[in-house]
């Protein structure tokens, strides 16, 4: 479309989509400086050349389109602030819990009795879990004899291979089973205090920090304890 100052309405559009994509600055058109202009073209358009039906309603469909991806950002914007609140607020309230998540280490008080698993990707006639003290000297063998394919539970008696009754501290328990002629180490899922919380940034996950294991994803908790 032409107009009696020489400017384009694809250029003003060019404008608009420029400033909206780049920010506001001086020399750049909002969307109302927009429409006042459209409309002085109008008021001002070449009576030998008018502008068409069809070019007008393309002009305000873009337009339009402009406005709505505007809006879907926004309120995206507003989606993903809210999530990251609402997670925040349920990992705070995990803080003095305690939850099960994949570890081979844990803060054993040895006058209770410990309870742990291990993940066991086949039957197996021998599986038994190893325990070492923070020095890294083996104190204890939990054997559990023949298992079949799947989460399996243990318990430690807190005791040493003597029977004396171990110190509270931090153990590593080391589970392994014999299955296709060899002996094979297996994944562990052992209790932990949640000490703190550390929120994600710039997209980062949240952090719960683990009572003797260290940071761990909020999303590889997989039990909530009391």
């Amino acid at each position: 479309m032409s107009t009696t100052n020489g400017v384009s309405t694809s250029s003003v559009l060019d404008q608009y989509q420029r400033k909206e994509t780049a920010g506001s600055s001086k020399g750049e058109l909002g969307k109302d400086q927009f429409l006042q202009l459209l409309v002085a073209q109008l008021n001002n358009q070449n009576p030998l050349e008018p502008q068409g039906n069809g070019e007008f309603i393309a002009q305000l469909a873009q337009f339009s389109t402009v406005e709505g991806v505007q809006k879907l950002n926004s309120s995206m914007e507003s989606m993903v602030s809210g999530y990251h609140s609402s997670q925040a607020l349920q990992a705070s309230s995990l803080v003095g819990r305690k939850v099960i998540v994949p570890s081979d280490r844990a803060v054993v008080d040895t006058s209770q009795t410990f309870r742990g698993n291990l993940i066991l990707p086949t039957t197996s006639s021998n599986v038994y879990v190893n325990v070492y003290d923070a020095a890294g000297s083996q104190v204890s063998r939990v054997n559990l004899g023949q298992q079949a394919a799947g989460t399996v539970g243990f318990m430690w008696d807190g005791k040493d291979a003597s029977g004396n009754l171990m110190p509270p501290g931090t153990y590593r328990f080391e589970a392994q089973a014999t299955y296709q002629g060899e002996t094979k180490g297996l994944y562990t899922l052992l209790p932990a205090n949640v000490d703190s919380v550390t929120l994600g940034r710039n997209g980062g996950p949240m952090m719960l920090n683990l009572a003797g294991v260290g940071s761990v994803p909020l999303s590889q908790v997989e039990i909530i304890g009391q």
